[in-house]
């Protein structure tokens, strides 16, 4: 992900509502709508929340199954970015997965946080939101 992201919701005093999201995402709504739509369509158990932290300085939306974190989103100027983390242990699934192998290659040769590493995904289009919904699957069959 670039260094020049500009994440939109920094002001403390201002949580995100549906409307801004909107504003902010432009033309990229509708995929920041289809993430949310299957989110609550086919994950009837998660619960997503914006949330307030104070060590990046801005509001991130975080979707749980009880006490296990599915993705973190933020909004971006134009769009956003998802962020899913796996555990060591989640390799063989990942590597046997049906997601994209530039996905693949993401978690198997990005930074490591001890055992965790990162998938992340700037959705441009519907295909990358088909990404998303098959990282969704697996983490919630992991977890």
């Amino acid at each position: 992900m670039s260094d020049k992201e500009q994440f939109v919701f920094k002001d403390k005093d201002l949580p995100p509502t549906d409307d801004l999201i909107l504003q902010y995402l432009g033309a990229s709504g509708h995929l920041w709508q289809s993430v949310m739509s299957y989110i609550s369509e086919s994950c009837d158990d998660t619960k997503g929340t914006w949330n307030w932290y104070n060590d990046g300085k801005q509001w991130l939306f975080k979707v749980v199954r009880k006490k296990k974190t599915i993705f973190w989103a933020s909004v971006l100027e134009g769009g956003f970015r998802i962020t899913f983390y796996f555990g060591g242990k989640a390799e063989p699934a990942i590597r046997a997965s049906a997601i994209r192998d530039d996905l693949k290659d993401q978690y198997m040769t990005g930074p490591r946080y001890g055992q965790i590493r990162a998938i992340t995904l700037r959705p441009g289009n519907t295909n990358d939101i088909s990404e998303i919904e098959k990282l969704i699957a697996l983490k919630m069959k992991i977890n």
